[in-house]
């Protein structure tokens, strides 16, 4: 049996579609909210274009199989272009045993397709927190 999941018809619908989708801990249903050529930016830094790119960033913190908590900040609108920026957080014990704790203010930009579902162009998880050269 497969699981589908609802892309977002509204740009304030992105992060309920993030969490479940984070949530069901498969990198399909994540990439399936990103644009092919969309932009992830890493914790250094550096962004990473594509979906495989962007699914071996996601693999590992999906992999921790602890629940994404996330909040919509602010939500501005200018035609098919929205900026989100959402305060979130994955906290618990790990699979090996040890407790994790990731956080930040993401600064996303997500876009309406053709199709009328908004997908991420770029997202930028860490928003404006400091980064470290690679």
């Amino acid at each position: 049996m497969s699981e589908s999941y609802a892309l977002p018809t509204e740009p304030e619908d992105v992060v309920a579609s993030l969490i479940e989708r984070f949530n069901s801990g498969k990198v399909s249903a994540m990439l399936a909210l990103y644009e092919p050529e969309a932009v992830f930016v890493v914790k250094d830094g550096r962004t990473v274009t594509g979906h495989a790119e962007i699914a071996a960033q996601l693999e590992p913190d999906l992999k921790y199989g602890l629940p994404l908590e996330a909040k919509a900040r602010h939500v501005f609108v200018a035609g098919d272009t929205a900026l989100l920026v959402l305060d979130w957080s994955i906290d618990g014990t790990g699979p090996d045993g040890e407790h994790v704790r990731l956080e930040g203010s993401a600064s996303d930009v997500v876009r309406r397709g053709a199709d009328g579902f908004w997908r991420y162009v770029i997202d930028n998880n860490l928003g404006t927190a400091v980064r470290q050269p690679a």
